[in-house]
């Protein structure tokens, strides 16, 4: 557990105290305490190992760490997959503790709202965060009417809107608006652009987002993030004249990225031909601007 926070903060660029097993619980606390003020942070997490309330001997433990340290919050970090144990455990832990808020995870999971709705009413104490997925960036502050309506498939516009300004410098979103007015968005830019969309999470939880797009549709959609690997790794094998001019590229130039892609010679064509129809759409978008995006929508 200590080399697992040692990569995470490495990875969220955070200093961790690092301590040796043997030391008591609370010592450890109070030392990372004195640890952080020298350091000059202005926050101090404390991550206890994991316990179930039924064990007397861990609580007493917990209780000991809050009275030798006094935090300013404490949080209970729950698995919604466990459905209303999960909201035993709350309680338990609130009558023991006297919670803050709660933590859920694994909310892109089945049990979505059940549990956060149930803790709630057990606990009295608000949902602060919610755990969307594996990554760093999946910790999504909760918002109860963006949860009712993700349940519901009436999509979370708003989240999705924070996440793509996160992601997409708006500097940068100006010169590509411009590339797409001129007709000179090349297969460069498509990469980049790739590289924000990536950062918003993986697709199907972008498509969870939107409007009209409930789970079952998303459980029937063979959507991969691999894809997106695939497709870099098609366009990192190009030289850069290729990736600025694609109709130079003819048949040896495709056996040539396919085999530096690990891809086929067919799925090299597959996104070229897909890029080719995305451009005449742009053109064409240009040329007739809201007239001829009309002919292209399919109502």
């Amino acid at each position: 557990a200590i080399d697992q926070l040692k990569k995470i903060g490495k990875q969220l660029d955070v200093p961790v105290f690092a301590s040796t097993t043997d030391m008591k619980p609370l010592k450890i606390c109070q030392d990372a305490l004195l640890a952080a003020r020298e350091q000059g942070c202005d926050t101090l997490l404390l991550d206890t190992a994991g316990r179930l309330h039924l064990d007397e001997e861990l609580m007493a433990e917990l209780k000991s760490i809050k009275k030798g340290i006094n935090p300013s919050e404490i949080l209970l970090v729950a698995d919604a997959m466990t459905g209303q144990d999960a909201v035993n455990i709350a309680g338990s832990f609130d009558k023991a503790l006297d919670l803050d808020g709660v933590v859920l995870t694994k909310m892109d999971g089945d049990a979505r709202g059940g549990a956060a709705l149930s803790i709630k009413a057990v606990t009295g104490k608000p949902l602060k965060f919610i755990g969307v997925g594996e990554k760093s960036t999946a910790l999504e502050p909760f918002h109860p009417d963006r949860m009712a309506s993700r349940i519901l498939g009436m999509g979370d516009t708003l989240s999705f809107i924070e996440k793509a300004q996160e992601a997409i410098d708006q500097e940068e979103a100006k010169k590509l608006e411009k590339k797409l007015r001129k007709n000179s968005f090349t297969l460069e830019d498509f990469k980049n652009q790739m590289h924000c969309v990536r950062k918003m999470g993986s697709i199907k939880d972008i498509l969870g987002m939107l409007p009209g797009i409930n789970k079952k549709q998303l459980k029937g959609l063979n959507i991969s993030d691999r894809e997106f690997v695939r497709i870099e790794a098609i366009i990192n094998s190009m030289t850069p004249e290729e990736r600025r001019s694609y109709t130079i590229i003819k048949g040896s130039r495709k056996k040539r990225i396919a085999k530096g892609s690990g891809t086929s010679v067919q799925e090299v064509s597959k996104l070229l031909k897909s890029y080719s129809q995305s451009m005449k759409m742009i053109k064409k978008f240009n040329k007739g601007g809201m007239k001829s995006l009309k002919n292209m929508l399919p109502f």
